[in-house]
């Protein structure tokens, strides 16, 4: 059984435009720094989906989902000096940081901003409505999941 993640991404950054205009529709989730997001990046797993989420937008929004089609493998990026995602403390021999590989499934016709997602009733413990939170990667339970797909028609949720 998969499990369900939120990606944050600030669409001046990385949208979920630009991953419809990657290779293959497809990336690398790279230059997460945060510890607690850092683990949840190496806990997934090949199949496991998530909602992209555009962060520091108007407004901010579900806007698509994706699936991890490679789990976690060390960010080269820290590694590279020229990379604003350096890492000194990290090494190949003990790599600090991770990332892993996402595959877009679908952008949604009409995103779904966080104030409509706030009026939702099943979702009311979902990570991306609690006060304060900010980490970049976050879980979804099943029910959330299943809850937020239903309300875009196209999207299927297993």
């Amino acid at each position: 059984m998969p499990q369900y993640w939120l990606l944050k991404s600030e669409p001046t950054s990385f949208s979920i435009q630009d991953l419809a205009k990657s290779t293959g529709q497809t990336t690398c989730w790279e230059g997460v720094r945060n510890y607690q997001a850092r683990n949840f990046l190496k806990s997934m797993k090949v199949g496991d989906r998530g909602f992209f989420y555009h962060s520091n937008a108007d407004p901010p929004a579900i806007v698509g989902t994706v699936e991890v089609v490679k789990a976690a493998h060390p960010d080269p990026y820290a590694f590279d000096r020229k990379s604003r995602y350096f890492d000194v403390k990290s090494t190949s021999d003990a790599p600090r940081w991770f990332l892993v590989d996402i595959k877009l499934l679908e952008i949604f016709p009409n995103p779904l901003p966080l104030e409509y997602l706030r009026t939702i009733k099943g979702i009311e413990g979902m990570e991306l409505l609690r006060k304060g939170s900010r980490l970049s990667v976050q879980p979804v339970r099943p029910e959330e999941w299943t809850c937020v797909c239903s309300l875009v028609p196209s999207v299927k949720s297993s």
